[in-house]
């Protein structure tokens, strides 16, 4: 056998098997990374839906750490304090110890809805932007009215042009809006209330009692 021959092939093979790690990773990083998230969130559902259990929360609350007083000072004290329902925040009620994407699976198959306080810190956070993947795929899987959408700031629909997933879903729910709330936030809290009492209706029809705060 030809030494020279075989360390010329072996050094190409490496050489190409380099250059393709490296395109994989530049370019497709994250839609694997996605997908390997959409398959465990897959799994997950197929195990939960077999066991039959029931939902711990009413709703798992996704929101950036920038934004965690607004939450602690004003959801809370409205959604748990006077309407009663249950929330799991991450700080509060994630598992210590356990894997991150494990804490955000539990959380999100683990509520009836999940609610995206979406700010501009929450668009470029990228475990935030899992969270939302993650409950983006459970809508479009079981086709219920699973995912609420609430603006904390106006965000206008040209800066969403590089968000291509929550521009998609902006374009095809409703959604709330804290600033249009004004001063009339007794009744945005009401609205939101009702957007967690529709139950587990198809996503076609829950739409249509999804309050609207915000114009398209």
């Amino acid at each position: 056998m030809d030494i020279s021959f075989l360390c010329f092939l072996s050094s190409t093979c490496l050489v190409v098997l380099t250059l393709l790690a490296s395109f994989i990773y530049h370019f497709l990083r994250w839609q694997l990374v996605y997908a390997y998230h959409l398959f465990w969130a897959f799994l997950y559902d197929s195990r939960k839906r077999k066991s039959g259990a029931r939902h711990r929360y009413d709703a798992f609350i996704s929101y950036n750490v920038d934004d965690e007083a607004w939450v602690y000072q004003e959801m809370l004290p409205a959604l748990e304090g006077e309407q009663g329902w249950r929330l799991c925040l991450h700080h509060r009620d994630f598992q210590p110890g356990k894997p991150i994407v494990d804490n955000i699976t539990d959380a999100i198959y683990g509520s009836r809805k999940t609610i995206c306080v979406i700010t501009r810190r929450y668009l470029q956070s990228e475990w935030c932007s899992r969270e939302i993947q993650m409950a983006s795929f459970r809508l479009f899987d079981e086709q219920k009215d699973v995912l609420v959408l609430l603006f904390l700031e106006d965000i206008p629909s040209h800066q969403l042009s590089p968000y291509y997933r929550m521009r998609k879903l902006v374009k095809r729910r409703t959604y709330l809006s804290w600033p249009q709330a004004g001063q009339h936030t007794g009744v945005f809290w009401q609205n939101v209330g009702r957007a967690l009492e529709t139950g587990d209706a198809p996503t076609e029809t829950a739409d249509l009692l999804t309050p609207r705060l915000a114009p398209d």
